[in-house]
């Protein structure tokens, strides 16, 4: 299954439904579900800026997935800084010009220990799983946590 890695907190965001829109210098044709993957790399400041506590942000995993289902194209610095209750990026981000559209966020509840890479790339996951075992996963996970609540 394709995966991306995005730094913390910003992944956490994305699996929680928070962060819509990933910010990015470089485009993409792929459209669908992805695995987030926290690589090590935790961005300070953005933490401090969003009062989030580092010491709970798991890293070097994969914790969730997410649909991509189009692109933003930024033309200027000032499309950015309107979508920024979207993205949360800072004014580094202001040079990337394309934002992808993210929805139907869903966060594991057991991280899975993960090698990131750049770019999507394929998780190469146990053997001995399959990535329609891991959709079966996430969406039995689901279920049995809305069955459990109710009753």
């Amino acid at each position: 299954m394709k995966c991306l890695s995005v730094s913390q907190p910003f992944a956490d965001l994305i699996v929680q439904g928070k962060k819509t829109i990933e910010l990015r210098t470089w485009n993409t044709k792929f459209r669908g579900e992805f695995l987030v993957h926290a690589p090590l790399k935790i961005k300070r400041e953005a933490c401090k800026k969003l009062g989030i506590d580092e010491e709970k942000l798991r890293t070097g995993v994969i914790i969730g997935r997410v649909e991509i289902y189009d692109i933003k194209v930024y033309r200027a610095a000032s499309e950015i800084k309107s979508d920024y209750d979207k993205h949360f990026a800072n004014k580094g981000f202001l040079d990337h010009k394309y934002g992808f559209l993210l929805k139907n966020p869903k966060e594991l509840r057991v991280p899975i220990p993960y090698k990131g890479s750049l770019g999507f790339f394929e998780a190469k996951l146990d053997s001995k799983v399959n990535h329609d075992e891991i959709k079966t996963e996430l969406f039995d996970e689901e279920y049995r946590y809305q069955w459990i609540g109710k009753h």
